[in-house]
């Protein structure tokens, strides 16, 4: 406790730390307030229906991710995820497009264009998912005996406002990651995920107090044992390594000599982080959209799908998991340029020939990192499925696993390692004792 509290004096003494913190609560508080903020038009009493359908399943994701605005109705309802999307699009395009290709080889002027065009495409993606959005409110707002008002220019006016809005948030995380603390876009994310948890907690502490056969207070401490446990899984695969030595050979120029040590190139366990998760959710998305057209939604093998549980969903969830892990490793662990620019400075692999055959063998070592890395990604995704089944409240079970822990897991790491930088450029103890924070990578991750 003595050592904490001395942190903490530590931070506040810094007066760049200090600033920045303080910036980032002050843009957080701006965006919690504006989650709040109701569209035009719209009776916030008559949102029942519209919180139900965002209890579970995909509709829960998109809720937690915008810390409760989605089913708020507010002018914040569709959050930083079509941003996250245009920036997988534009990620892709770097593999598939000569274009991109270029731009992302030409540094830092490159990466601005890019990031232009992902603002672009946000703003397409914004324009088509704000009417979907306002449909899917006028559908539920009528079953709560309310109605969407009408009209073309209500329907333009408020796709206006969540277009709006949504940019507005993503200025918000630009702002964090440039005056405040941590990766802002990430940062915005983290918070929708923590605003949920407060009330889930309550709620699956007083279910299991007024269950009789829920097993009271020794089987919600015992959820929670299991969920701390769950947490530091989640923290050893975000920092899983494997390293691989690299032996540099002498050179002398001049009267100077360089090279001649050794270092490690540590290849991540889970390279991919939580984008396979992302695109799997995408995918399953698709038929449980299908599905609720067909003629037969009553089945219980049916509605388990449309709710995201059930065996034959977990599967599926699963397998894709797995082979998207192997997808987006391969796509962003370019092993020839790795071996291309060991090369270059004069660097082996020890008993592996420099090119070609040291590509191979990058290749090798991360096809059998990746399996036990993608099968501990898999099952970390359905824990929340097992907590339900368990009995445990559904808005409670999603922090047992899934993209909310990884990305609660990851960016809290990231967050703290860059103030620990701070701390020790000052001269100061870092956070902890046994060594230095590790976050998902050198730098403050994207999401």
């Amino acid at each position: 406790m003595k050592k904490f509290i001395e942190t903490l004096k530590n931070i506040w003494r810094i007066e760049d730390l200090r600033t920045r913190l303080l910036i980032t609560a002050l843009f957080v508080a701006i965006y919690r307030f504006g989650s709040y903020i109701v569209l035009p038009g719209i009776d916030a009493s008559k949102l029942s229906e519209l919180q139900d359908q965002t209890s579970g399943g995909l509709m829960a994701l998109l809720d937690m991710f915008s810390g409760g605005a989605f089913s708020n109705a507010s002018v914040f309802a569709l959050g930083i995820m079509p941003y996250i999307s245009a920036s997988i699009v534009i990620q892709l395009l770097t593999i598939a497009v000569p274009y991109f290709q270029k731009l992302q080889r030409e540094g830092e002027s490159g990466r601005r264009k890019m990031n232009q065009y992902t603002r672009y495409l946000t703003v397409v993606i914004l324009f088509l998912q704000g009417p979907s959005y306002l449909i899917n409110l006028g559908v539920q707002l009528q079953q709560a005996g309310s109605a969407l008002p009408g009209g073309f220019w209500y329907s333009a006016s408020s796709t206006l406002i969540l277009a709006g809005g949504s940019m507005f948030v993503m200025w918000l995380g630009e702002r964090i990651t440039d005056k405040g603390v941590g990766n802002g876009i990430s940062f915005i994310i983290l918070i929708g995920i923590i605003s949920r948890f407060p009330q889930a907690i309550i709620r699956e502490f007083a279910s299991r107090m007024t269950d009789n056969g829920g097993g009271g207070l020794i089987m919600f401490l015992l959820e929670i044992i299991v969920l701390l446990l769950v947490i530091g899984a989640a923290i050893l695969l975000v920092q899983g390594t494997r390293k691989i030595p690299v032996q540099y050979a002498k050179r002398v120029v001049g009267n100077k000599q360089y090279g001649g040590v050794r270092q490690y190139i540590p290849l991540k366990v889970n390279a991919a982080n939580v984008m396979p998760i992302i695109f799997a959710q995408a995918i399953m998305f698709i038929p449980a959209a299908v599905m609720q057209y067909g003629s037969n939604t009553d089945s219980s093998v049916m509605m388990s799908f449309l709710a995201g549980r059930g065996f034959l969903y977990n599967v599926i969830f699963a397998l894709l998991i797995i082979a998207f892990t192997y997808f987006y490793t391969a796509i962003t662990v370019n092993s020839t340029m790795m071996a291309e620019e060991m090369k270059r400075n004069n660097g082996f692999i020890p008993g592996i020939k420099p090119g070609k055959k040291t590509a191979e063998y990058i290749d090798e070592v991360m096809s059998r990192i990746t399996l036990p890395g993608s099968i501990f990604l898999a099952l970390v995704a359905i824990l929340p499925a097992f907590a339900h089944l368990l009995g445990i409240n559904q808005s409670f079970a999603q922090f047992f696993g899934g993209t909310s822990l990884l990305i609660l897991v990851g960016v809290v790491l990231d967050t703290l390692q860059q103030i620990e930088s701070h701390l020790l450029m000052r001269h100061y103890d870092g956070l902890l004792k046994s060594g230095r924070i590790k976050g998902r990578s050198g730098s403050i991750a994207a999401y």
